[in-house]
């Protein structure tokens, strides 16, 4: 336990420096995703929904001025971009009340004339209902006799089956809603009326008489491909801490995932000076966005330096040579797994994971293929350098001046045979199968032909394991949009830095040892 103790706290500064390294990483990448919304997966995309409201008018040869309005903000929904189309005509936007009002105006204008209003918008769950304020206790409506007995009846029995204001509005709806009910709900159904929203206002006028504060809200329903869209209304009631939306026709609570709001109250949707015989038509459209530009968005609403500093700012070109490069570490951590955990004996230490880095060009196969056939013949022209008793400078750069007439060659033979794939083997690094053909040679000699083969065969495992782990597309992406994560990376390799356990190797190698002569443990 002293022993133990003691090698705790030898090692506690590397596990603090680790874990203080893991979490400003994870932190970095979870504001990324979770605030800025950047993918996890390179393949990630993001629906995105278009609505266009067409306003025709016909003009009567004087000035016009044509006020629509327009979305504000809508719950469960993120403004994207929004396009004002028009000619010949002026635009700006203003105000009007809990609404946006796009306005167009023309000094003279004569028959038909339309404009074009188009929203893009993305679903972000963030805020998913109104924040405006408590808009105080509303005035009771002045009705007849006969309908302030019916509406008090109602509600005198609407309030015995509810506990609250959202199950009364709840109730209320169903009771308004429901089929063969009484004579009461049937008068005030008839004095609705029809037309659009027509139920939905009678609903708001006898919430009023329980001084419970409702407002009506008409959304779009984002139906892929709909070219007519309606506006529909829906039902908010306030109580007294936040609006509660419900459906005006089956009580059910909340808005619909694929409603956009596009305007509060029930103020006219279109507005004509100098113009009549107006129509509004909404279309739908549904699309897909690469998430990066969307969390690009989010951060310059939310005033982010973040992708400020992201490599997705750089050039294209220098983006590429990082999406390699970043790749790198993971190669390497790799390298230190297989070496000080597992125990693989290779040839130097990087030597796979820059080999892997040509196998990216030239496919595993054809890699391993054209790196043994390099190695194979270097190590018999080493061997015939060796009667020759150089010193080591000279011997390396004999070697070196070697493998480049050897990748020569495999060129030109390959090219005459057709085969183009023997093309690729300039992409390996000269220098370091110089290196390994002279560290193979010497271990040959020292330990002999077996101990030689199995590093080299150690050292094209690692690195046919580098190149998948280097050529995955999601590592790769996940390095490149969340570098900070190889500080975790970081942190692990600093703590494996300490390891000084059995490898796992070490197991198979010392098992007479450990489990006994017998196979049983002694």
């Amino acid at each position: 336990h002293r022993i133990t103790g003691d090698l705790f706290v030898k090692n506690l500064n590397v596990w603090v420096l680790a874990l203080t390294l893991s979490v400003i990483g994870v932190g970095v990448a979870w504001y990324k995703v979770q605030v800025l919304g950047l993918p996890m997966s390179p393949e990630a995309q993001q629906t995105v929904w278009t609505v266009e409201a067409r306003a025709a008018m016909r003009a009567t040869g004087g000035p016009v001025k044509a006020e629509l309005l327009i979305p504000t903000q809508p719950p469960g929904f993120e403004v994207l971009d929004e396009d004002f189309i028009s000619t010949n005509f002026g635009v700006s936007q203003d105000t009007q009340g809990l609404n946006r009002v796009a306005q167009w105006a023309v000094r003279r204008a004569q028959g038909t004339q339309v404009v074009y209003y188009r929203i893009t918008v993305y679903p972000d769950g963030s805020r998913a209902q109104h924040e405006d304020p408590f808009p105080g206790f509303p005035r009771v409506p002045d009705w007849d006799e006969t309908t302030q007995s019916a509406v008090n009846a109602v509600l005198q029995s609407v309030r015995a089956e509810s506990a609250d204001i959202a199950t009364f509005a709840r109730e209320l709806i169903k009771r308004m809603n429901r089929a063969n009910t009484d004579e009461t709900v049937d008068m005030l159904r008839e004095q609705a009326g029809v037309g659009p929203g027509a139920a939905a206002r009678q609903l708001v006028n006898v919430l009023a008489g329980a001084r419970i504060p409702a407002r009506l809200v008409w959304g779009v329903h984002l139906i892929d491909g709909a070219r007519d869209a309606p506006l529909v209304p829906w039902l908010e009631v306030h109580n007294e801490q936040r609006w509660i939306a419900f459906s005006p026709t089956t009580g059910e609570q909340g808005f619909p995932r694929d409603f956009l709001i596009w305007r509060i109250g029930d103020d006219p949707l279109l507005s004509l000076t100098g113009a009549n015989r107006s129509d509004v038509t909404f279309s739908v459209s549904r699309g897909l966005r690469d998430v990066v530009a969307l969390a690009h968005r989010r951060a310059e609403e939310k005033r982010s330096r973040m992708m400020d500093f992201s490599l997705l700012n750089l050039p294209v070109q220098t983006q590429n040579v990082y999406k390699v490069l970043l790749t790198v570490p993971l190669g390497a951590f790799l390298v230190v797994l297989l070496r000080n955990v597992v125990g693989v004996k290779t040839f130097g230490t990087f030597m796979p994971i820059l080999i892997a880095l040509a196998f990216r060009e030239t496919q595993l196969l054809w890699g391993l293929v054209l790196f043994t056939l390099l190695v194979a013949l270097g190590l018999a022209v080493r061997f015939l350098l060796e009667r020759l008793k150089l010193l080591l400078v000279p011997r390396l750069a004999s070697v070196l001046i070697i493998v480049i007439f050897l990748m020569l060659g495999v060129s030109m033979i390959s090219l005459q045979l057709g085969l183009d794939q023997g093309l690729s083997i300039a992409l390996f690094p000269m220098v370091i199968l110089a290196m390994t053909i002279e560290r193979m040679s010497l271990v040959w000699e020292e330990h002999g032909p077996q101990e030689a083969i199995l590093q080299g065969l150690g050292s094209m495992a690692v690195a046919a394991l580098g190149y998948l782990v280097m050529s995955n597309d999601t590592l790769a992406h996940i390095v490149f949009v969340f570098p900070e994560l190889l500080l975790v990376l970081l942190g692990i390799t600093l703590v494996l830095g300490r390891y000084t356990g059995y490898r796992l190797s070490e197991f198979w190698r010392f098992r007479s040892v450990i489990f006994g002569t017998s196979g049983h443990r002694s």
